[in-house]
């Protein structure tokens, strides 16, 4: 419904921030809340959580975080207040990549996460998640997006992805990403 919200940050609370946008106050659920400075205008990717008895708001600093809360609630079992310490208390390259190891300890330190949703999540989610840390994120996640529209696998975008000059057109990236594929 809602993809990001601009305004100035009011307050935190120990899960959340309000966001002071036109006159409105959103009270918006974070990972963490103190990322978000207080009289500073931020921008605040949303996520919309409406059951029928409650309407909440789910905010990210960055669209990565919201994209690996999204798989995470996508989990049997695993609803959004079990996702969001999971953020809370992990990064999100290194939540992406104990789920592709299969790393169950380092996922069960996580509050509410046990032996079983550890499993449950790593059976649902491994090899469906892509951490790819360089300078220009929007890039490869603009290749990335495009490399699966075609049809190939993660781990295979994964493998390539790295070898991509990330300083040429998403056009030549393409065309390079296509050319290592075929290696």
């Amino acid at each position: 419904m809602f993809d990001f919200i601009e305004g100035v940050v009011e307050n935190h609370t120990s899960n959340s921030v309000i966001i002071n946008n036109n006159g409105i106050g959103f009270n918006i659920y974070t990972p963490n809340p103190y990322v978000f400075k207080v009289e500073e205008k931020q921008r605040v990717y949303l996520y919309s959580h409406i059951k029928e008895d409650e309407y909440s708001l789910y905010g990210f600093k960055t669209i990565e975080e919201r994209e690996l809360f999204l798989k995470l609630i996508g989990v049997k079992g695993l609803g959004p207040k079990t996702a969001l310490p999971i953020l809370a208390t992990g990064t999100v390259e290194g939540v992406a990549d104990a789920i592709d190891r299969g790393n169950i300890l380092y996922l069960t330190k996580f509050p509410k996460v046990g032996e079983k949703l550890a499993r449950q999540i790593i059976l649902d989610l491994k090899g469906k998640l892509i951490s790819v840390s360089t300078n220009d994120n929007n890039q490869n996640e603009e290749l990335i997006s495009v490399l699966q529209s075609l049809g190939y696998k993660n781990n295979d975008i994964k493998r390539v992805i790295k070898d991509v000059d990330s300083n040429i057109s998403i056009e030549e990236q393409i065309k390079e990403a296509l050319k290592l594929m075929l290696k």
